[in-house]
């Protein structure tokens, strides 16, 4: 199914409009850059979270997530059956000073990116799926690796692959969060000089601010 936009009144965020990106391509270029997101589901009647890296397969407009859990993490059982799973990707945040304004009736506040995504979740529990879960992995993130990987000793390769269950989200509801002062124009120039010259996570912000037009040039 094609990942919607988040215009329903069931989301995973505070999502003010003019923070909301629709953007496909911006949002899964930040979950690829920021591949370790938050799983979260229901266990036992209450939120459970593992840390983990996911992998973005995307087909056109639709959009498919590849990961897996240590089978020792009881968070693995809860996804049987096609239940819902969220997982939120968090970009660069900082500090923004209420400076960037030319007037001084301002207070301070904090920018950040982030995409939700939601769906349910299918488990990959053989032996090949698992395998071809982890070569997607390492081919996004190390290549070379893959040789390596392919030389380990059979025996040892089973039990390993033993040792996780994996899983795929069908992505069904993505919500991108850009909290880039997008609404306040008079601030842009200024802010985009700010962060531009600051910290990696504030240059990465700048960055975001162009990609989306966010730069005082009108």
């Amino acid at each position: 199914m094609t990942a919607k936009p988040a215009t329903e009144p069931r989301a995973s965020l505070y999502l003010p409009p003019q923070f909301q990106v629709r953007d496909l391509q911006a949002c899964t270029a930040l979950m690829r850059a920021h591949p370790l997101a938050m799983l979260v589901s229901v266990r036992e009647g209450a939120p459970f979270v593992s840390h983990c890296p996911l992998q973005v397969d995307r087909d056109g407009e639709r959009l498919t997530l590849l990961g897996h859990l240590a089978r020792a993490n009881p968070h693995w059982r809860t996804l049987a059956g096609g239940v819902e799973a969220l997982a939120i990707f968090r970009g660069p945040d900082a500090y923004m000073s209420p400076g960037v304004y030319p007037d001084r009736q301002r207070v301070p506040t904090w920018s950040y990116v982030a995409v939700h995504a939601s769906g349910p979740v299918h488990l990959v529990d053989d032996e090949a799926g698992k395998e071809r879960l982890l070569k997607a992995l390492i081919a996004e993130h190390e290549p070379a690796y893959a040789a390596q990987w392919d030389e380990i000793a059979a025996d040892f390769g089973r039990r390993l692959l033993a040792g996780i269950v994996g899983f795929e989200i069908d992505v069904q509801r993505l919500e991108g969060k850009f909290k880039l002062n997008q609404h306040r124009p008079e601030a842009h120039a200024a802010m985009l000089a700010a962060y531009g010259s600051g910290s990696a996570a504030e240059r990465e912000l700048a960055d975001w601010m162009r990609r989306l037009g966010i730069d005082g040039g009108g």
